[in-house]
């Protein structure tokens, strides 16, 4: 049982993957987005390398818990996913996520391009790791 955790940006999508027991999470890479079509070629080669069973996607939310712009955004690009990869796929609140992966980069004292790199692959680790964390109780 693998599953996928990602960080839906509109530049970049970052990617972590669970151990084969579910606990936890790693950062694999950060796709540079391209255009839906190799995005999603992208993905669906990660699933196939990793044998993803389950694909968790953050959903951007405002404070109030409304969903705003970006996460329409990420919401229309899980239909995709879902339409041409057939893997059962959850969105997951991410509210906070990207903030605690600067506030970890900047106490590891990681240069700002250094950070810029990994944010996203960071991001999708925290976000993959609250899910798993929340079915294992």
């Amino acid at each position: 049982m693998r599953i996928l955790g990602l960080d839906v940006g509109d530049k970049t999508i970052g990617v972590a993957i669970s151990d084969p027991l579910g606990l936890t999470a790693q950062g694999i890479k950060t796709i540079s987005r391209k255009s839906k079509k190799t995005d999603l070629e992208e993905l669906r080669e990660i699933c196939r390398q990793y044998e993803v069973d389950t694909i968790v996607v953050g959903l951007p939310k405002n404070m109030n818990g409304t969903v705003g712009t970006q996460g329409e955004k990420v919401i229309a690009f899980c239909e995709y996913i879902k339409e041409n990869i057939n893997i059962p796929l959850k969105m997951w609140d991410e509210r906070l996520t990207t903030v605690a992966a600067h506030r970890v980069m900047l106490e590891a004292d990681l240069s700002r391009s250094k950070r810029k790199k990994l944010v996203d692959k960071i991001a999708a680790t925290y976000i993959l790791q609250g899910y798993l964390d929340s079915i294992s109780k």
